[in-house]
């Protein structure tokens, strides 16, 4: 079944509507649908065909934008790179990927250039001639649009196959949750554009028709003073962002402000109340790579009276709560199973992690939570142990394998630390044959993950709790990272 395509379509109907703001220019639906075709021209001169997978490494800025949507034309799959992956990082994606082409902004030139795949520079495209006449598909909904890695339990990353179908169904979800008031509503993103909170703002932006106001980066100043400005209607956040918004906001929002979205973390009782107190619109979430962005939402006038739960799931997806084979009762404990249209097809070239995945026709999110009599969700306890700081995901199996690999270390377990600034930040707990170089650890842990994934302290220990089965017990060693003192850790 096709979809008609979106951005082709959205320059017929709103041709004269904004499409764009960045750095303060506008531009329309109808000067985006051009240069994108430019840029899509250029690219198949560059020999980028429909169905090719191409990796895409960039900035939030006009480039990027105009690259993603350029690639959507043509028909390839995009892999999205996040820019603060180190080499060895990104080069395992490309490959287990099967990336033909990579695609990147010139200011991460230093940090690719051993990487052997053919790749080009965005300025390199940009200077090619167009040679090719290019008149653009309709959109297959189930083919895949965008691929976008997240970790595993066995440490190595997944490539999340997301198609036109998960996107739009996204899209209508949101939509049918916060409402849509044409040629008022904006999106103001300061999220990554390679995360799916940053891509799902792109497609509702050409789906819904609205503009996409794009920030390079956060910056707490200058998102609040958009916020004030009566242009932005939504935003979305992560809970570091939201703290800052709230230490350097002065003054009412502008009432057009409608919704901030806030995923990534659980939002505690204190900032509920403040954000209350400054009259915040905070739409607390829960979404992941697997759902196209957000799946259940909690509205900001539940917020008081359902402090500690995620919300509602949206329309047209479905939740349940599965324990023993069985679907748990309304304040009983068991996993996280959704179903819907914007659910992930699967794992890229991976199909145990695929069929391991699914139950039926329910994604088994391995998360654990209860719902309420009222059917708002509640997560008690995340995937795999997941670490989420300042909005990334961090899975400690990854950062596990990297530090197996130093020398001299026995065993390893990694857990979140509660953080002021970041909601959570990795820590380590070593077991060690000999004694270690701290410095030369850290040296050795940073050529190889990103900065985000890097621990902040490294515990070291005769030995690690166990059950009797020989599993780490990790809760035992996050109760104990919670109560360590700072100023004492490495000493």
């Amino acid at each position: 079944m096709k979809f008609t395509n979106w951005l082709k379509k959205r320059a017929q109907l709103s041709g004269e509507e904004t499409a764009l703001v960045f750095e303060e220019k506008e531009e329309t639906f109808a000067e985006v649908y051009q240069e994108v075709l430019l840029r899509a021209q250029k690219l198949l001169t560059f020999g980028v065909i429909p169905g090719m997978i191409v990796a895409l490494l960039g900035k939030n800025n006009r480039e990027m934008f105009l690259m993603i949507h350029a690639l959507e034309q043509l028909g390839a799959v995009t892999v999205f790179i996040n820019n603060h992956l180190q080499q060895e990082e990104i080069n395992y994606q490309l490959l287990d990927s099967k990336s033909e082409i990579f695609l990147y902004d010139k200011i991460f030139s230093d940090k690719i250039a051993e990487i052997s795949n053919l790749k080009a520079s965005f300025v390199e495209i940009n200077k090619k001639k167009p040679q090719v006449d290019f008149e653009p598909d309709n959109f297959q909904e189930e083919h895949v649009a965008s691929i976008m890695y997240t970790s595993g339990t066995t440490g190595k990353p997944k490539g999340v196959m997301q198609t036109y179908r998960n996107h739009f169904y996204s899209a209508i979800g949101s939509v049918l949750q916060f409402g849509l008031i044409p040629k008022h509503d904006a999106w103001l993103c300061a999220v990554p554009l390679f995360h799916i909170s940053g891509l799902s703002i792109l497609m509702r932006s050409v789906i819904y028709g609205i503009p996409m106001y794009l920030e390079e980066k956060f910056d707490a100043h200058v998102v609040d003073h958009l916020l004030k400005s009566g242009r932005i209607s939504h935003v979305s956040l992560v809970l570091t962002m939201l703290k800052r918004l709230l230490e350097v906001n002065r003054a009412s929002y502008h009432p057009n402000l409608r919704v901030m979205l806030l995923g990534g973390s659980a939002i505690p009782t204190s900032l509920v109340k403040q954000c209350l107190t400054q009259n915040f619109p905070v739409v607390q979430s829960f979404g992941m790579t697997e759902t196209a962005s957000q799946i259940i939402t909690l509205k900001k006038e539940d917020a008081l009276r359902k402090i500690g739960s995620s919300g509602q799931v949206v329309f047209p997806a479905e939740l349940r709560i599965m324990q023993d084979g069985l679907e748990a009762c309304a304040n009983e404990l068991g996993e996280i199973e959704l179903k819907g249209p914007n659910i992930t097809i699967g794992y890229l070239f991976n199909e145990q992690a695929t069929e391991s995945a699914f139950h039926g026709e329910w994604f088994k999110t391995g998360d654990i939570g209860y719902l309420d009599n009222e059917g708002f969700l509640y997560v008690t306890e995340r995937r795999c142990d997941l670490i989420i700081s300042g909005g990334e995901n961090i899975y400690p199996t990854e950062i596990e394998h990297v530090i197996s690999q130093y020398t001299g270390i026995v065993e390893v377990a990694v857990v979140g630390k509660p953080d002021i600034e970041w909601g959570e930040v990795p820590v380590a707990y070593l077991v060690c044959k000999e004694k270690i170089d701290l410095t030369a650890l850290n040296e050795f842990v940073r050529s190889r993950l990103a900065h985000y994934k890097i621990p902040k302290v490294f515990y070291f220990r005769e030995s690690l709790p166990k059950t009797a089965s020989l599993k780490v017990k990790r809760h035992q060693l996050k109760k104990e990272a919670g109560k360590v003192d700072t100023a004492k850790d490495n000493e």
